[in-house]
């Protein structure tokens, strides 16, 4: 499974962002690729410990049973639930969510393992790092999927 803490995984990440345009389309979902890619930044937000959004009653209940599609090799299903506080409706600028993003990621992949939050998930609850970064990867893989790239 591919990590974002691996250095050729992150350059693979952050060159298929660089393939996205203003007019890429979604194959999927609602959101346009601007707001995906603010979507994405608010994810590495919570990743980098910057954000703490609430555990929900249905991911306390079975968050921890079924975290493992967070991390393991399945693709994520399309158009899955996401966090609701990350759930981006208004209009974003393309270029500034593309580069904030792309810095979140080269900070992140930088930051290393051990400076990965230790805040649990929104709805999986207590990840470790390794988890983390593999979720990460998963997150933005699912995300540039869902956008052609």
């Amino acid at each position: 499974m591919k990590n974002i803490f691996n250095h050729l995984d992150t350059e693979e990440i952050l060159n298929r962002i660089d393939k996205l345009s203003p007019t890429s389309q979604p194959q999927w979902g609602k959101m346009d690729v601007a707001q995906m890619l603010a979507h994405c930044s608010l994810f590495q937000d919570i990743a980098m410990g910057n954000s703490f959004p609430p555990r929900g009653w249905l991911g306390i209940l079975i968050g921890k049973f079924v975290k493992p599609i967070f991390y393991n090799n399945k693709p994520l299903s399309r158009n899955m639930s996401t966090i609701p506080t990350i759930l981006v409706a208004d209009e974003k600028e393309f270029e500034t969510e593309r580069e904030k993003l792309k810095q979140k990621i080269i900070a992140f992949q930088n930051n290393g393992p051990e400076k990965c939050t230790t805040h649990p998930h929104p709805f999986f609850g207590k990840l470790t790092s390794e988890q983390w970064g593999k979720g990460i990867y998963k997150h933005l893989d699912y995300h540039l999927k869902q956008f052609g790239v």
